[in-house]
């Protein structure tokens, strides 16, 4: 069984920052991509940005340089650091992870969920 923690979400003012955090836990043999999405009231789930275990990030159009992703590979971990927040980024941020399991098989697996709320 896998276990996907986030944490980090709240309530910001426009113009402030915040920091998500999500680990990667349980009968697992490794952690590939990793990767935040979030997903607004009435709007699809987008990409928000992504990391592979090199640390090569890829990042949404809409970040324009103000968001960084990171890893820690030892904690099975990924931070996105959120500057600027703009109104529009209110949404539920999730975390995804491609983990490989403890017989080699690869998958897809998504956190519950952490809110962002950036307010006027």
């Amino acid at each position: 069984q896998v276990q996907i923690a986030e944490s980090g979400g709240g309530h910001v003012q426009a113009g402030g920052s915040l920091t998500l955090s999500c680990v990667v836990s349980g009968s697992i043999s490794g952690v590939h991509a990793m990767g935040w999405h979030r997903m607004a009231p009435g709007r699809q789930r987008e990409l928000v940005a992504a990391i592979d275990r090199l640390g090569i990030a890829d990042y949404a159009h809409f970040v324009s340089g103000r968001f960084i992703i990171s890893r820690d590979n030892t904690k099975n971990a990924i931070y996105l650091q959120m500057n600027s927040l703009k109104p529009e980024a209110t949404a539920d941020y999730l975390c995804n992870a491609e983990v490989r399991s403890l017989v080699g098989v690869r998958g897809d697996q998504w956190g519950q969920g952490t809110q962002v709320t950036v307010s006027t």
